[in-house]
């Protein structure tokens, strides 16, 4: 085992990344998911070994927090004396109700583990970086949407077919759309992407392939693969069309290729939004019907919560006839086979332990880090700030503003943009509006009063927001100067 990884790496159990509070370990079990007893084994293991800190990332990966060197080889030990296998390898990722979803439009199971295999033929998998990774979406109540990846398969229908959508480099809003084939096509697309992606190098991702290689990808022949070819890039002008076999290009479709608008069709199944907005992701929290029965989604406030709330949960979800715990993107747990007549029992539980039991919760809003004291980068208590705005202020996070709340200038939490940005730094509270943690602030306060600067912001968008406008679009119109004097003010 490696003691632990470097930062940007993937910290598997046989490599934890070093952070502020410890050695980090990541989880993902082949099935997606765990039965309960096993989730309360891992807890407790956590609580030995760890600082008893369990966490459910954004993209539905579970982290086990403050381990040492020593303490993590115990608990790589105890996971596997638990049954729990966990993924290894190039990640192909599926949905959290894949395969027992009544409203996909393909189960994605099968194309995945084609995938997975055509990879390991491959040899690609020491080739590519630790953050490398595929997604395959069949579609339904809970999409990969909000999830990136260096190549996305999104189940498309076609009269009495499936096909998938191939895209590159992205989430559903930000990929670039190649072609749209059958199961075979997108195979073979997704092993040549990742091909030209090892050529140059560990730290590449399909974002850094040439418009050549792009267009090489597109005009694909199923069974006539084309050899990773040299970066270059050539002209707009000799691109021109995708045609290949049988295969739909999506340029076919209604794209027009470079900076042109795209129709609203395409832009559904790709993603992209330059003709025509997206519909929003589904939250994973709340009851969902499944092909049997039903699943109770429940959110970890800020993607974590103590190992011993997890294991009280637990328990009382097994009680009530739980017979399986599906990890889920945006931070929340999934609880298979509950009947409808108790999933309200479920959730008051849920409540009670201090989970996320409605779409609605303010806390949906806020990314924000252990930060101080948990971890040793922290500047600032992230979580306390980040209960105290979502109490006070409730009313007014939106879903259109994301604010993130970071410890430090790394911004673990939520790596991109976000419309409100606070990191602690030895200057005390910096404010970044509409960037990341790692932008010049436009402003500082001390962290102890970080969320009374954050709450006058939120006022002045309560008081001055126009009838049918987003938060988001209120903090545009009072532009990053203002903001940031709201931020300063009454210090």
């Amino acid at each position: 085992m490696n003691v632990f990884s470097r930062r940007g790496a993937c910290p598997a159990l046989s490599a934890p990344m070093q952070t502020g509070d410890g050695l980090l370990a990541r989880l993902n079990p082949v099935t997606g998911g765990l039965p309960p007893k096993s989730l309360i084994g891992l807890c407790e293991s956590a609580l030995r070994h760890g600082n008893g800190i369990i966490e459910v990332t954004a993209r539905g990966s579970l982290q086990i927090r403050g381990l040492t060197a020593e303490s993590a080889k115990l608990l790589a030990t105890e996971v596997d004396a638990l049954g729990i296998a966990a993924r290894t390898g190039v990640p192909v990722e599926t949905g959290p109700l894949a395969g027992i979803d009544p409203q996909e439009i393909a189960d994605p199971r099968l194309l995945a583990e084609r995938v997975r295999a055509a990879i390991d033929e491959a040899g690609l998998t020491a080739r590519l970086g630790p953050k490398a990774s595929v997604i395959v979406d069949g579609g339904g109540q809970l999409t990969m949407d909000a999830v990136a990846a260096d190549v996305r398969l999104t189940a498309v229908r076609s009269a009495d077919e499936v096909l998938w959508n191939v895209a590159v480099a992205g989430d559903a809003r930000s990929a670039k759309s190649l072609a749209v084939v059958d199961a075979d096509a997108a195979r073979d697309i997704t092993v040549a992407a990742l091909r030209m992606v090892a050529e140059k190098g560990r730290e590449a991702h399909t974002r850094d392939l040439s418009e050549r290689q792009l267009a090489s990808l597109s005009g694909w022949h199923s069974f006539a693969p084309p050899s990773v070819l040299q970066d270059t890039s050539p002209t707009r002008g000799e691109i021109g069309s995708l045609r290949a076999g049988s295969q739909r290009s999506v340029l076919e479709n209604g794209e027009t290729g470079g900076d042109s608008p795209i129709s609203s069709q395409v832009g559904k199944m790709s993603g992209r939004t330059e003709g025509g907005a997206v519909e929003r992701y589904r939250s994973p929290i709340g009851l969902l019907n499944l092909n049997n029965g039903h699943a109770v989604g429940i959110a970890l406030p800020f993607g974590s919560m103590p190992a011993q709330s997890l294991i009280d949960l637990a328990c009382q979800a097994t009680k009530l006839g739980s017979t399986e715990i599906r990890l889920a993107p945006g931070r929340a747990l999934l609880f298979l086979g509950v009947s409808a007549s108790v999933c309200p029992n479920l959730q008051n539980s849920a409540t009670a332990l201090g989970f996320v039991t409605s779409p609605a919760d303010p806390r949906t809003r806020i990314a924000a880090c252990p930060g101080m004291p948990a971890c040793a980068s922290g500047r600032i208590a992230t979580r306390t700030i980040a209960e105290t705005i979502a109490k006070e202020s409730a009313g007014v996070l939106d879903a259109s503003l994301t604010l993130h709340i970071s410890g430090c200038a790394k911004g673990c939490a939520h790596p991109g943009p976000a419309a409100l940005t606070l990191f602690g730094d030895e200057n005390g509270a910096g404010l970044v509006v509409d960037g990341t943690a790692k932008a010049l602030p436009a402003g500082y306060r001390p962290g102890y009063d970080a969320a009374q600067g954050i709450g006058g912001i939120l006022a002045a968008v309560r008081a001055q927001r126009h009838q049918g406008e987003t938060a988001a679009a209120c903090l545009a119109r009072l532009g990053a100067a203002g903001i940031a004097e709201l931020y300063r003010r009454n210090q």
